[in-house]
């Protein structure tokens, strides 16, 4: 790393790592939950799952959001020593942070289905849905304010995945075309010229 510079790894692309494993296990989860029927019945565990998915959706994709915008608003200019992680190394470190998290959760979801069928893998979809949108909600930001945003890698905590978490102190930014990912932290697409 060059004198004075640090490792700055994407806000969304952090914040959306999390939403494609989540969403795999819950739908993993609940499909195997199903053929279970479980103490509640399948209908009243789709029914329970539900309002569990659309519950986790709406608290992780709304949540933090003041937090989030602070920094925003609070961001300064990233300097020329700085770093910029690239996309697939900022999601490697999430999920290599969180695996066991990950596996402790998809566990927990299948033997939920012994009593509620489906419905610990339907949380753990919403949880993975929430995750995307707020990415989307980080990705509309980044568009209206022609900036990327930015947080320095140490500040992430051990496991790589807290961009609004309270060792954050302020963000950083670029110009849109900065970095490997697009606006809400899903892979840039190049136009490729023939």
């Amino acid at each position: 790393m060059a004198r004075g510079g640090q490792g700055l790894a994407r806000v969304a692309v952090v914040v959306r790592a999390g939403a494609a494993p989540l969403w795999w296990c819950g739908v993993f989860a609940a499909g195997v939950g199903v053929l279970v029927p479980g103490l509640t019945g399948r209908r009243i565990g789709v029914l329970v799952g539900a309002v569990l998915f659309l519950v986790a959706a709406a608290v992780v994709a709304y949540g933090s959001r003041k937090r989030y915008s602070a920094l925003a608003a609070a961001a300064a200019r990233a300097g020329k020593h700085d770093v910029l992680q690239d996309r697939a190394v900022t999601v490697r470190n999430w999920r290599r942070g969180h695996r066991w998290w990950l596996l402790l959760a998809f566990v927990a979801a299948l033997v939920s289905s012994f009593a509620v069928p489906a419905a610990g893998g339907m949380l753990l979809g919403g949880l993975g849905t929430g995750l995307r949108l707020k990415a989307a909600w980080l990705g509309r930001r980044e568009r209206a304010g022609d900036a990327l945003l930015w947080v320095r890698v140490d500040w992430l905590g051990a496991h790589g995945g807290r961009p609004a978490g309270k060792a954050v102190k302020v963000y950083r930014s670029t110009g849109i075309a900065a970095g490997d990912a697009a606006p809400g932290g899903a892979r840039r697409r190049t136009d490729v010229l023939v």
